[in-house]
């Protein structure tokens, strides 16, 4: 239940109105804080960095890359790369900007706040009128502007901390770009020491054409979809990064250096780039040139010094430097090596914050950062790899694999380490530019649609992308931004108590129990977007949910045992963000990106587009039932999800009467058994009609198998390929044996066609787990095969409870006589003593292997394949009589 808010604001003008009535009403005026202390600083100019790009007041048309504040200037700063000299330059905000806060007390009662008496850095207090979108109504707020942003919410005691104020939470520099409407990744120029949008219309054609495809949409929509086109259509920056890694000397080969103590030497860099192929090692007694060949000039250096110095000169070289883990290792080693090497702070262009590491001239991408967000996993590359690992991401992706080592870094020839950097770099590199620049457009298309500078894309969440994207929306309309609490208080709680499940508040997407068994032609439509498209054709967003307009509370909508009545009178602004890049993804990009007879370059560009559309929209749900999201909104997630399982059940309804077999459902799929096109046909314009959602042919497979088990499945493709989802053999840190089991199971898989040539497959099988059996029984499996391998996240003495990797890491610190903690790499296997493992360093002989655990981890990985095809895992196992054993002994 929602209750009238009376804001200082009005009760001021309701007690002036009831003692003088006669009394004349005066628009707020801004004023200066004088009662309160002011921080006393100098302006003073401060020196330019070395590396620091040139500050300008004039510059012709130029790419916004970064947006962000510097503490030395009091001021934001942009930097801008010109395309035609290829330079990096930087632009001081010269409009008198300065961090800020909203309130709904008045000046007159901040005034009298004791909380904020002794607050050092505030700067004035004015008042400003915004509009609530919650109340739908105008509001006067009281702006607390201050000198820095620690003032209003990044420390201890700031404003923040002390009263209930609204927009605090918001990053300085993202707050400036949001008020100057500076969009990250588009064309700014400088005039007079003013930055000034350039204006970009995209092809007369592209327009006419998207705009026919939206004509049925309501004319907000049409004009916001407009408006993100201008985004999408204009052309990238073309500049070519370049990839940095580096290689420490190490006592131990097992052991990654602590970044932040820095202690060992940096023996070795390497720059990777279309142009530039250049490694910087460091010359160390004892090591041999060797005779590798290294496709690039390779510079020698007597002092680390000189060589950490060399390579800082290069990082300064290029707009856009790329690493994998960079934030949180090669910049930030370098970084702290530095200043060990007593190179002056000055000298050192490297800025690092605590999760973060920024250069001075151009802008650092995290590539490691960017592919371990589950997103860009799952909805950017359909789960192409599993691990976020370079090796991994390097097979699967540009199929260029790491340089095998077979002796630790610090023995190698200096040629064999040149190269072996130098694949790390071009890894790297290659990860951002194959398929015509594929990341580095994702990157520049989200950066433009989200409102957040390619460095922060790399960093953040995607729940941080759609805050940005929102926040801004926000700012361009004179919104108000509410806070969790002010939105939990107007809309309340949920109308369903979700089931047992960790961590959920509210009843999720539907899942189909599945069919078990072995299933030909199998084809799987998706729900285009099936959230988005909800959100769009109900208008649903925080603040038309639940409205405060009485007309609308007859306009009550029913799913799944949740009621809720939704605003008729405005749309609301997330319906209006998700819904237009949704219809733009869905009936434009999608389609293009998929056309033969487009030149690969263009369609590459629409595929690029597209994907990182789908990206956004595939989480634009679920970020309003995550408490951390800044505008969470549980009782908007929840009918969300329930309008979703309301709209596949009766899809489900509707295939079943029309006779077709569905075997398989998944949040937004459905799974159908050799369906006809005919049927399908129907069924896609029937959910587009009645539910106002396409349906999309996503996959089709060849053959699925289907366990018990929800969201456990492989399916063969017509080409052979396999698709495995939640299967066991696919985790990294399974033992190596199982692992080349798993993938020699699954290739015998990939070649059936016929419900024939299952029985031959199936023998095959059995003969494959027979084997590693037998090996495993008869002490035949290497220590390496039978390794478990895990990489220490945290210290081994800050676990309350002891994994099993930590119990061996335990025992190998105490044999070793050295500490082990972040970063070191444990491998042990299961023996036969209380403890229950060992790491291998300490296992003296295969007989102390416990055989029967390593049995139950077959049983339990190729269950999960063996159960829908018929096949008994202990029958495979009763197969091999005690006979055999002692015939091979």
């Amino acid at each position: 239940m929602k209750t009238k808010r009376l804001t200082d604001f009005e009760a001021e003008e309701e007690e002036a109105e009831t003692s003088v009535s006669t009394q004349k009403k005066e628009e707020p005026k801004p004023i200066t804080l004088e009662s309160f202390p002011m921080e006393e600083y100098e302006e003073k100019p401060p020196k330019k960095p070395k590396w620091e790009p040139e500050v300008v007041d004039q510059l012709p048309p130029s790419y916004v890359f970064s947006v962000f504040y510097d503490g030395k200037r009091k001021k934001a700063c942009v930097k801008l790369y010109e395309p035609k000299s290829g330079k990096m330059y930087l632009w001081v905000d010269s409009t008198d900007h300065h961090p800020y806060c909203l309130s709904f007390k008045s000046i007159h009662n901040l005034h009298r706040d004791p909380r904020l008496r002794n607050v050092k850095g505030l700067r004035e207090l004015r008042t400003v009128m915004k509009h609530d979108p919650i109340m739908d109504q105008d509001v006067y707020v009281t702006v607390i502007v201050a000198e820095d942003p620690l003032t209003i919410g990044g420390k201890k005691g700031s404003i923040r901390d002390r009263i209930e104020v609204f927009e605090a939470d918001i990053k300085y520099h993202n707050s400036f770009l949001y008020d100057l409407d500076i969009i990250p990744g588009m064309l700014y120029e400088v005039v007079d020491g003013s930055i000034k949008k350039v204006p970009y219309e995209p092809p007369k054609e592209v327009v006419e054409r998207v705009l026919s495809l939206l004509s049925d949409e309501p004319p907000e929509m049409l004009e916001y979809s407009r408006q993100l086109l201008a985004l999408l259509e204009c052309p990238i920056p073309d500049v070519d990064p370049v990839a940095v890694d580096i290689e420490i000397e190490t006592e131990y080969p097992t052991k990654v250096p602590d970044a932040r103590a820095a202690r060992n030497r940096v023996i070795c860099v390497s720059f990777y780039s279309s142009s530039v192929k250049k490694v910087l090692l460091l010359r160390r007694k004892g090591v041999d040139v060797g005779n590798e060949q290294v496709d690039a000039e390779i510079e020698y250096y007597d002092d680390e010094r000189s060589l950490v110095e060399r390579a800082f000169e290069l990082l300064c070289s290029f707009p856009i430097v790329l690493t994998f883990n960079g934030d949180d290792f090669d910049l930030r080693y370098l970084r702290h090596r530095a200043e060990n090497l007593g190179i002056p702070p000055t000298q050192i262009p490297i800025k690092l914050g605590r999760s973060s590491a920024q250069l001075a001239y151009g802008i650092h991408l995290d590539l490691y950062k960017f592919f371990f967000n589950k997103s860009i996993q799952t909805y950017a590359f359909g789960n192409k790899y599993k691990d976020v690992t370079l090796d991994e991401l390097g097979s699967c992706l540009v199929g260029l694999s790491k340089v095998v080592l077979e002796k630790p870094i610090s023995e190698l020839s200096y040629t064999e380490l040149a190269k072996y950097c130098l694949r790390d770099a071009e890894i790297t590199y290659k990860l951002a530019t194959f398929d015509e620049k594929l990341v580095l457009k994702l990157i520049f298309v989200i950066s433009r649609v989200c409102k957040l500078p390619p460095e922060d894309v790399c960093r953040y969440s995607i729940s941080k992308w759609i805050k940005s994207a929102l926040y801004y929306e926000h700012r361009r309309r004179n919104y108000l931004i509410p806070s969790k609490d002010y939105i939990a208080r107007t809309k309340g709680g949920t109308a369903e108590v979700a089931p047992v499940t960790k961590g959920k508040k509210y009843k999720g997407a539907i899942v189909i129990s599945p069919v078990k068994g072995i299933h030909f032609n199998v084809v799987v439509l998706d729900f285009a977007s099936l959230y988005p498209s909800i959100m769009k054709r109900w208008n649903l967003s925080y603040e038309t949910l639940l409205c405060p307009h009485k007309e609308c509370m007859e306009n009550v909508v029913h799913a799944e045992g949740v009621s809720r009545w939704v605003c008729t009178k405005k749309r609301g602004i997330t319906s209006l963000f998700i819904g237009s890049l949704r219809d733009l993804r869905v009936r434009y990009y999608k389609p293009m990106s998929k056309r033969k007879d487009l030149p690969s370059a263009q369609r590459a560009w629409y595929q690029a587009i597209q994907s990182s559309l789908k990206v956004i929209l595939n989480a634009s749900y679920g970020v309003f039932g995550a408490e951390h999201f800044a505008l969470y909104c549980l009782p908007l997630a929840e009918f969300i999800t329930a309008l979703g399982r309301k709209s596949i059940k009766e899809t489900i309804k509707k295939a079943q009467e029309m006779g077709m077999k569905v075997i398989y459902g998944d949040t937004d799929s459905l799974f159908l058994a050799n369906p006809s096109e005919e049927k399908m046909k129907a069924l896609m314009e029937w959910s587009k009609k009645e539910l106002g959602i396409e349906l999309d042919v996503d996959k089709v497979y060849r053959y699925a198998v289907f366990s018990e088990r929800k969201k456990n499945y492989f399916g063969v493709f017509p080409d052979g390929s396999v698709d495995v989802k939640g299967l066991v053999g696919r985790k990294s840190n399974t033992p190596k044996f199982l692992q080349v089991a798993f993938q020699q199971v699954l290739r015998i898989l990939s070649q059936v066609k016929s419900a024939e040539e299952f029985e031959e497959a199936k023998r095959k099988i059995f003969e494959i787990i027979r084997d590693y059996y037998v090996r495993l029984k008869r002490k035949q499996l290497s220590l390496e095969e039978l390794a478990f391998t895990v990489v220490l996240g945290k210290d081994i003495h800050a676990y309350k409870v002891e994994p099993q990797h930590v119990k061996a890491a335990k025992m190998l610190e105490s044999h070793l006589g050295r500490p082990l903690g972040v970063g070191d790499t444990i491998r042990y296997v299961k023996v036969r003593t209380k403890d229950g493992v060992k790491p291998v360093e300490l296992v003296k002989s295969l007989d102390e292997i416990d055989d029967e655990k390593y049995v139950e981890h077959m049983r339990t990985m190729f269950s999960q394949i063996l159960e829908p095809l018929g096949i008994d895992f202990d029958e495979i196992l009763g197969t091999v009589s005690l006979r055999s054993f002692f015939e091979a002994a």
